[in-house]
């Protein structure tokens, strides 16, 4: 074998990992370009698929929201003498994470009314906080998080009893709470105010 034909074998062995490791290279540019434009597409998504315009609670509340027996009890229009009222819905984004929640200030005697009619059919009841500190308690449940409360502050004060008319657990697993739903009210009597809440994960 002569010395010509050496180097051409070398060069073409080497010349071959070049092109290996180019082909490697672009293709993981790819993959980092497609996760990062499906990443926006998603943030997006969510972003676009919040409302908070409570001009449109009929529409979220008649079809929209997808589940009619999770927000039976939700008023079919904003009341009349409701004042300062706030609406979040957001359909999530892949599998779960939909939440509806609308809040508003009634005259004392109707909060007193609608307070006593939950607290007899509630399932479970408990005193502020989040689903986070509710599903953590003894025999909790998720429930939810105070979106409307105006703030980046996402955690209902003491003054509120959440109080949860349904919670259901459909993640094959007991106590696991992976995918399921809950739903029910949040009540201020000292405000005079409630919040309609509805939740699928």
């Amino acid at each position: 074998m002569n010395l010509f034909t050496r180097t051409t074998g070398i060069a073409s062995k080497y010349l071959v990992q070049i092109i290996i490791v180019i082909l490697f290279t672009l293709a993981g540019v790819g993959l980092v370009g497609r996760s990062s434009i499906f990443k926006e597409a998603l943030t997006n998504i969510k972003g676009n698929d919040k409302v908070t315009d409570i001009s449109r609670y009929k529409e979220v509340r008649h079809k929209l929201w997808s589940n009619g027996s999770q927000i039976k009890y939700f008023p079919t229009d904003i009341p009349s003498d409701a004042t300062n009222v706030s609406l979040v819905y957001s359909k999530g984004y892949l599998k779960g994470g939909n939440f509806f929640q609308v809040r508003f200030k009634l005259p004392q005697e109707k909060i007193k009314t609608l307070h006593l009619y939950y607290q007899k059919i509630a399932q479970h009841k408990f005193r502020g906080g989040d689903t986070n500190d509710h599903v953590n308690r003894p025999n909790g449940v998720p429930t939810t998080y105070f979106y409307t409360s105006g703030s980046d502050y996402y955690t209902f004060p003491a003054v509120y009893e959440i109080l949860v008319l349904n919670a259901n657990n459909k993640s094959g697993f007991e106590n696991k709470w992976i995918r399921g739903d809950s739903y029910g009210v949040a009540i201020d009597d000292y405000a005079s105010e409630i919040v309609y809440w509805a939740e699928e994960w």
